[in-house]
């Protein structure tokens, strides 16, 4: 049997290497790739000077005893001669061999009585009307010896010959006392202490969010999630529905309990004694709670009045100690000038978010109350209806659903563009809506159970991966222009990041459990909550607790670039030192972020080979 010719595989082979060199070759041209730029003799000493000034960081400062020495000095030489200066001897001196050069000679000078092993530099002054005093130009630097002698040789600049005497100029510098931080140290240490707890903040409120939603995002517990049309339907109605009652209650609770407001003393109890009596009417209530499925709608209507009212005392709660900790802030902190202010403003604070976080509690918890509601009712329906009365149901609930679905998407829509048109934002998309929710209910079967698991899982797949594909960089300028240049503007942006990369690494570790614990607690009759805290939590917190690290560690990476928009930390000074060249003060920064950088791995590493 004859072997095949090699010849196709070598010209297969050849086009290849040539494709290869092709496309590289246009990747050069593209770049822009110059050598012939980086054998410049005014690159190579550009790079040269700021490598050197970066491997001498600024960070310690001395005071110097300082040495000024000047002599007269000609440039260009008077036809009549130069009388030859006689300095005192009993100082220091310098003398030039010459007191007259023409510009842009060489010339020679000797110092003599500097303080020993002093150095400094050399100019040359120039006079004139407008500049009686002298505009000096450093010509070099010299060094003295252990006697306070030096020789060195300097170039003249390049100016205008003139009559009147100018002057060579010597500046001697000894440092005297024990070394002290620079102030460029300084900043960067109170500039690094920031990026830390820039960090830290960012790392925890965005892994305290992307927990959560880290299991809306695992398809394997998402995809298990399934429901009749009917009970989509009416949680898709119930949910706005709760969303807004419970921002309107929120509104009404404050404007009902502005006059304890007023009191200081009337708010500490209601923060004392609402969130007790919030936990004990929780407690009574779960409790009392029947776990038959089958229980009759009166019983469920209870039950959900039971819940609003459960919840509305929890929301008044909230709403007390939030104005309770604004009102222990000021009168804690009513100024800076008091000790240890950092911690009672905290206080205040605490209040602040407190109080921005109320109408968000209100409405998720209110979407939260109906949505289940209507969806228990929606199911329930749905198992007990013939097939024919669950087909009408459904080409009732479903175009509804539809309808308020599509609204509320243009309307958001709407404050983005801005149409400011009723057919386009109200009347359009309802008769969309409607129309796609009866279509859907035409053709799915009455009691077919759905994937909405599968649904939702994609929607928060999507999110986190378009809130992830934009850099942290970009989401720092759209949060300094919220509120203003600083570090809060690069928390804000670290945190978003955060949700969205922690969310898809945690979501992704629920994806990899191991399937028998969950089998085994579904086995015991247990609901999908439990089976959560007792399958799947154990098995996710030592990768949770690493993956959270790890972040932290990138954040503090990440924050040293937010810094060059305006994001707070030590990427901002050091964008200012380089915007000024002022390289040594850079270097100390850069030293800085190293050294952030190695401890914050070291000390990640420990923490995961103890804990993880």
């Amino acid at each position: 049997m004859m072997k095949k010719s090699p010849l196709p595989k070598s010209i297969v082979v050849g086009l290849a290497t040539l494709l290869t060199l092709i496309v590289f070759a246009y990747g050069f041209t593209v770049t822009k790739v110059n050598f012939e730029e980086t054998r410049s003799e005014k690159r190579v000493a550009s790079l040269t000077r700021i490598l050197r000034a970066l491997a001498h960081p600024k960070i310690f400062d001395y005071d110097y005893e300082t040495v000024n020495v000047q002599e007269p000095f000609y440039l260009g030489c008077p036809e009549g001669g130069i009388e030859a200066p006689n300095p005192d001897r009993s100082a220091a001196f310098i003398l030039v061999k010459s007191s007259c050069a023409e510009p842009g000679e060489t010339i020679a000078l000797e110092g003599h009585n500097f303080q020993e092993n002093s150095s400094g530099p050399i100019y040359f002054v120039g006079f004139s009307p407008e500049a009686p005093d002298g505009v000096p130009l450093k010509m070099g630097d010299f060094q003295a010896d252990a006697q306070g002698n030096f020789q060195v040789e300097v170039k003249l600049p390049n100016r205008q010959v003139k009559e009147e005497a100018q002057a060579i100029r010597a500046v001697g510098k000894t440092r005297i006392g024990a070394p002290k931080f620079s102030p460029e140290a300084k900043v960067t240490w109170e500039k690094i202490v920031e990026t830390v707890f820039m960090a830290l903040l960012a790392t925890t409120f965005g892994t305290l969010l992307a927990v959560p939603i880290s299991f809306f995002s695992a398809r394997n517990l998402m995809s298990e999630v399934k429901s009749p049309l009917g009970s989509i339907a009416l949680a898709l109605i119930g949910w706005p529905l709760g969303m807004w009652l419970g921002i309107k209650t929120s509104q009404l609770l404050t404007l009902a309990f502005s006059s304890f407001f007023d009191s200081f003393f009337a708010t500490l109890a209601g923060a004392l004694i609402l969130p007790a009596a919030s936990l004990a009417f929780g407690k009574w209530f779960l409790a009392n709670q029947n776990e038959d499925l089958e229980f009759r709608f009166e019983r469920r209507l209870l039950n959900l009045l039971y819940t609003l009212m459960m919840s509305t005392l929890a929301l008044a709660a909230v709403l007390f100690v939030g104005k309770f900790l604004l009102q222990l802030g000021a009168y804690l902190a009513p100024n800076k000038d008091v000790p240890l202010y950092f911690l009672r403003k905290f206080v205040s604070q605490l209040g602040e978010i407190t109080a921005i976080l109320a109408p968000v509690f209100a409405a998720l918890v209110g979407g939260g109350v109906f949505g289940g509601f209507f969806a228990q009712t929606g199911q329930r329906a749905s198992d007990k209806m013939p097939a024919s009365a669950a087909k009408v149901f459904n080409l009732i609930a479903a175009p509804v659903a539809g309808a308020t679905v599509a609204v509320l998407i243009m309307q958001g829509l709407d404050w983005f563009y801005q149409y400011n048109n009723p057919s386009v934002t109200l009347y359009t998309p309802a008769a969309i809506g409607a129309a796609f929710g009866l279509a859907l209910a035409f053709v799915v079967k009455p009691k077919q159970p759905l994937p909405v698991g599968t649904v939702i899982y994609g929607i928060f797949r999507t999110l986190l991966n378009g809130t992830r594909s934009v850099e942290a960089l970009i989401m720092a300028i759209v949060f300094v222009a919220w509120v203003g240049l600083g570090p809060f503007a690069g928390a804000l942006a670290l945190g978003l990041h955060t949700v969205a990369s922690n969310a898809k690494l945690y979501s992704e570790q629920v994806e990899s459990i191991l399937s028998g614990p969950l089998e085994a607690i579904k086995a015991t009759g247990a609901n999908r909550l439990q089976t959560i805290v007792f399958a799947v939590v154990p098995q996710i917190i030592p990768p949770y607790i690493s993956y959270t690290m790890y972040r932290w560690d990138i954040n503090v990476r990440m924050s040293t670039i937010i810094g060059f928009v305006g994001g707070g930390g030590i990427g901002f000074v050091l964008q200012q030192n380089i915007n000024l060249l002022n390289y040594r003060a850079a270097s100390v920064n850069m030293l800085a972020i190293a050294i952030v950088v190695a401890s914050m791995d070291y000390i990640s590493s420990v923490l995961r080979e103890k804990y993880v």
